[in-house]
């Protein structure tokens, strides 16, 4: 194999950084750090600016440095200065807030530069887990207002049980919520904008005015089928990402999108990322690993079978 050549970054893997979420869990993998006692994590992130690189390649540093050293190769352009996706794990002891987030022509009147469609890739699943999503039936604001009031939006709001495998898409614009007893792989467009219609009675701020302007009464969301391609499963292509399930054995299974910005997770132990450059890097069970967008060619291999997520703009 060809040597790396000094201006390619190469891999570059990811520290979860955890977050305290007043739903979250004390329970967490054994591949994540230990919570301290009384604060329940909510979510782990694993791209975000702030997250610390493990790799060879600026060891020790936050992502966002390395970000801005050669932002074209990570999807960054100077009208978005932030890594555009947002790669998170969920691990909700209760029920989420029932919230919405805007859509791009929104998004922009409040000065951001793009809206928060995301999607729930569900890793674990107890019996009876489910999310809400969209509505059940035909609503106007005005009604939606007057649930919120009384206490019942839930009661409108569509329950899709779910199970480990499902994927579940949300466009920006849908009502929705999470329920406890699952672990959520979550993947958004970067964005702070989350608007709460109800919480339950927990002490948090709502934002009712700003989400009956950002909701749509129907949209595209709900569980998406998985597509068998050659090589890997599509588990789903949206307007601004794409999320592909490979699964690697010995014989190795190679990614494609030479050139490409690419993120990677693996959700089993013993998985090997293998580069033209000459490297092989371990890929450490529920960590993020960012390929930069350079022609380099890559393979997952694995003694022992192993799943992988692989996360790419669309």
């Amino acid at each position: 194999m060809a040597p790396q050549a000094q201006n390619e970054i190469g891999p570059v893997p990811l520290r979860p950084l955890v977050r305290e979420r007043v739903w979250g869990s004390q329970s967490l993998p054994v591949w994540l750090p230990a919570p301290e006692a009384g604060k329940p994590i909510g979510e782990a992130w694993l791209t975000s600016g702030e997250c610390v690189i493990e790799g060879a390649t600026s060891h020790g540093n936050p992502f966002a440095e390395l970000i801005a050293s050669s932002p074209a190769k990570f999807g960054v352009s100077p009208a978005t200065p932030e890594f555009p996706l947002l790669i998170k794990l969920l691990f909700p002891r209760e029920k989420l807030s029932v919230q919405v987030h805007p859509d791009d022509a929104l998004a922009r009147t409040l000065g951001q530069q793009n809206d928060k469609t995301e999607c729930w890739y569900v890793l674990s699943a107890d019996p009876g887990a489910s999310v809400m999503v969209g509505f059940e039936e035909e609503i106007s604001p005005a009604q939606v207002r007057e649930a919120i009031t009384a206490g019942s939006l839930e009661q409108k709001l569509r329950k899709i049980p779910v199970k480990a495998g499902d994927m579940i898409y949300i466009p920006a614009g849908t009502v929705h919520a999470i329920g406890p007893g699952m672990m959520l792989l979550e993947t958004q467009q970067t964005s702070d904008i989350t608007y709460r219609l109800f919480d339950y009675g927990r002490p948090r701020e709502l934002h009712v005015e700003q989400g009956l302007a950002a909701m749509k009464t129907v949209t595209s969301a709900g569980i998406v089928a998985p597509q068998p391609m050659e090589g890997f499963v599509r588990l789903i292509s949206s307007p601004y990402f794409v999320i592909d399930r490979f699964f690697a054995t010995s014989d190795g299974a190679p990614l494609g999108k030479r050139g490409e910005m690419q993120i990677l997770l693996a959700l089993d132990e013993g998985c090997f990322l293998e580069c033209s450059a000459g490297s092989a890097l371990p890929l450490p069970t529920g960590h993020a690993v960012v390929l930069p967008a350079e022609l380099l060619d890559y393979h997952l291999r694995s003694a022992f079978g192993c799943s992988v997520i692989r996360i790419a703009e669309k």
